[in-house]
């Protein structure tokens, strides 16, 4: 079984032999959940693509947990680069959504105020909203043993979303009544990817004229239709499939 992955705020001057302390409720985490003795082997990462392979040396108390480095570990930025533009779901199939987006492997995730959808992001509850669903990303990709978690931008509105399709490489947003399926697309060899996914009510008309606009094409995934909380896992799936970021 690979090592377990925590967060550290920085590795700056972090070399082989080097002894670091992991503190607070990720050293808690290691001491009094993971139960982590002396001898055992951790991952630390700063989220941001640079880790070290470390050793535990011992324990301080129940959040303290001593870790000596063994190696540097690096994960580069990924290309292409894949982004999903996520419509805002209900309750908590959000986090649903960016828990398997980011075990899957997406690189970035950005929250959209789509016209239809029955929840929207306003003041306080907003920022709430968008600080789960960063913890949410943080955690998810510890969990898969990511050093590289995805961006979660701030939440964006459909002249925002168009912009960003307008910067892609490949823009795409996955439409029950697309012509062509995603499988099928000329994607390409680098640069950026960027997919958008629906609300439970749809993407709706104008909505969709904005983004042909700015140079996005409507694709189908397959013949059923998934519910906006599990169509950007698909996406990124199939994404990464056939841009060989999973061969």
């Amino acid at each position: 079984m690979t090592a377990p992955v925590f967060v550290v705020d920085s590795l700056d001057g972090t070399a082989p032999g080097s002894v670091v302390t992991l503190e607070g409720p990720e050293g808690r985490h290691a001491v009094s959940v993971k139960r982590l003795r002396a001898g055992e082997d951790v991952v630390l990462t700063d989220g941001l693509g640079r880790g070290a392979a470390g050793r535990v040396l011992g324990t301080e108390g129940k959040d303290r947990l001593v870790v000596e480095a063994v190696g540097l570990l690096a994960e580069p930025e990924s290309s292409p680069r894949i982004t999903v533009v996520q419509a805002l779901p209900k309750g908590d199939r959000g986090e649903l959504a960016v828990e398997t987006m980011t075990e899957t492997g997406v690189d970035a995730i950005v929250p959209w105020s789509a016209a239809r959808c029955v929840t929207q992001w306003r003041g306080e509850r907003g920022a709430k909203s968008l600080t789960k669903w960063r913890a949410t990303a943080r955690e998810a990709g510890k969990q898969s043993r990511r050093l590289r978690f995805p961006e979660v931008a701030e939440a964006a509105t459909g002249r925002q979303v168009a912009e960003l399709l307008a910067a892609a490489d490949f823009a795409a947003v996955l439409h029950e009544e697309g012509a062509t399926p995603l499988a099928t697309a000329d994607l390409p060899a680098d640069g950026s990817i960027v997919v958008v996914v629906g609300p439970e009510g749809g993407v709706s008309p104008e909505e969709i004229a904005l983004f042909e606009a700015a140079g996005a094409r409507p694709y189908r995934l397959g013949r059923s239709v998934l519910r906006t909380s599990t169509a950007g896992t698909a996406a990124t799936a199939l994404l990464l499939t056939r841009t060989g970021r999973w061969s």
